[in-house]
């Protein structure tokens, strides 16, 4: 113990002797060091709970390492909240491949189920005898569902927590599926749209997950990783939307035989959503024993239950780089969402009879970007250049449809799978760097939240820009509906511009104990001019 060095007086006055001298509770109680003006305005030594509630530590300097420590801010004393787990041991659990995978496929599903309407949306039009507005709404309706049941489920999401979510989202992605099975008679367009509503709410469960499942269950190298594979999931449901159902329901023109092979579609997608359910509710856990990243352990010793909600909102919209952010990306996604709807009727305009080839055209735009979004979750957790691997994404999106646009009528399919192919690894490959660039931007804030808030950019812009290139395509053709989506997306590579690089994660994932100590020091030293040594006669 400090208190027991016999030269003890002879070092008095300097640093060591002053931060071991705080540290002990014994010094701290006595009377005369209490009333000392400079030692009883610094918030760390008179009233910081990590410090009497370790007195064995007070000749170390492991007290300063806690995390309750290091979560607190400068000059404010607030009270640590107790957490089950043990947060000063930072370590990532085995389990979390198994967590982000089931996840991605999960989302898969439910992505597959958002895109299988419009993939074959002539065939569904002739089936149910409606118009094309009408199937094109089956997509829109995930947008539409999404807008106002984010906020509700995003509370959800920070009052019960991920296992309650996953849950909730699973179950409801396999009762949609199984409501679809009513809908196999012509006259029962009706059932199809309350299933396809069903996972269309399930969905509000499952798109503002991944950059949460990264942060509470991943490390601080690997988090761009796994959240490019929950999103990854996604992607390759909108992948396998388009490539199985041309290959399921062939346009045929018997009733009975198209409901045949309808059903057969939806027997297969209820039966995966059932297993998956399952599997959720065997192996989905809330979190890790331990915090996977400094980070994450600093963010549990500042949760507060109590938290105002709506503050947390407002403090996300006083960051404009947020703001900037959730434009930019609400452009990106929603012109992939309307190209992704509206694909199979521009593809069946210049190249008639090739469903199964508008199918494929889409599989290729989802697949590159799948590639395109696991090497830049791969190339920022090396890098952590998250401004710069955004613009340059979002430059190349912008390139890559613009050349796609001019190609899409050549009569030369397999140059349309090229540079649909090139637009899709770039544009869809942005995904999950939108989710990890905002947390950077928005730590500690909730993830779900700022994930959700883009989510929600997209779902607005999505149906804006289906609707309105619906309308131009129907009009003047593919080339001006196309044009439009470049325009706007050339707008959000200049605002995406703009945004500062202000990664918050980052900075808390590198503060050590020593500069947290250091920079106590020295604001206490600027706080207070009189001497902050303890002389002998207070010893």
């Amino acid at each position: 113990m400090v208190n027991e060095d016999p030269n003890l007086e002879e070092r008095n006055g300097t640093p060591e002797q002053e931060s071991a001298l705080w540290a002990d509770p014994s010094i701290s109680a006595h009377p005369s060091v209490s009333a000392h003006p400079s030692v009883s305005t610094h918030p760390s030594v008179s009233i910081h709970p990590s410090v009497s509630a370790y007195p064995s530590s007070s000749a170390q300097h492991t007290t300063s390492a806690h995390p309750s420590t290091l979560a607190q801010p400068s000059g404010l004393s607030q009270p640590s909240i107790p957490c089950p787990e043990d947060l000063s041991v930072i370590k990532v659990s085995k389990r979390r491949w198994a967590v982000v995978l089931l996840f991605s496929c999960y989302s898969m599903c439910n992505a597959f189920q958002w895109i299988q309407y419009s993939s074959i949306n002539n065939i569904f039009m002739n089936f149910y005898g409606v118009s094309a507005f009408a199937i094109d709404w089956l997509s829109m309706c995930y947008m539409l569902t999404y807008i106002p049941l984010l906020l509700p489920v995003a509370w959800l999401l920070e009052k019960f927590g991920l296992r309650t979510i996953a849950l909730t989202g699973s179950a409801l992605n396999c009762l949609g599926a199984w409501v679809k099975l009513g809908s196999l008679k012509p006259h029962l367009f009706p059932v199809t749209v309350l299933g396809q509503v069903i996972c269309s709410v399930a969905q509000v469960f499952i798109l503002g997950m991944p950059s949460r499942i990264a942060s509470v269950w991943f490390g601080a190298n690997e988090v761009s990783t796994a959240c490019s594979i929950a999103v990854f999931g996604n992607q390759l449901g909108i992948a396998i939307g388009f490539l199985v159902p041309p290959v399921l329901v062939p346009n045929i023109k018997d009733p009975d035989e198209l409901a045949y092979h309808i059903s057969i579609m939806f027997y297969i997608i209820g039966g995966v959503a059932t297993l998956l359910f399952i599997l959720v509710l065997i192996v989905f856990k809330e979190k890790p024993k331990h915090p996977p990243s400094r980070a994450q352990s600093l963010s549990y010793a500042l949760a507060s239950t109590d938290a105002s909600y709506l503050s947390s909102i407002i403090r996300l919209f006083k960051n404009l780089n947020f703001v900037l952010l959730v434009i930019t990306y609400g452009l990106n996604t929603g012109a992939f969402y309307a190209l992704s709807t509206l694909l199979n009727r521009m593809v069946i305009l210049h190249y008639p009879g090739e469903e199964v080839n508008a199918g494929r055209i889409g599989l290729t735009i989802v697949i590159s970007g799948m590639f395109g979004a696991m090497i830049s979750g791969i190339w920022l957790d090396k890098s952590k250049a998250y401004k710069q691997t955004t613009l340059v994404v979002y430059i190349m999106t912008v390139v890559g449809m613009v050349v796609y646009t001019l190609t899409l009528s050549l009569k030369h399919l397999w140059v349309v799978f090229i540079t649909a192919g090139t637009m899709g690894f770039f544009m869809t490959g942005y995904l999950p760097l939108g989710f990890e660039f905002a947390v950077e931007l928005t730590y500690p804030e909730s993830e779900g939240m700022s994930s959700g808030l883009l989510n929600v950019s997209a779902q607005v812009f999505g149906i804006i820009f289906t609707i309105s290139q619906g309308q131009i395509i129907d009009n003047y053709g593919t080339m001006p509906g196309n044009i439009f989506l470049c325009v706007f997306l050339t707008l959000g590579a200049a605002l995406t511009a703009f945004i500062k690089a202000d990664l918050r994660r980052q900075k808390a994932n590198k503060e050590t104990p020593e500069n947290k100590l250091q920079d106590e020091e020295e604001e206490e030293s600027n706080i207070s001019k009189a001497p902050t040594t303890v002389s002998e006669e207070h010893l």
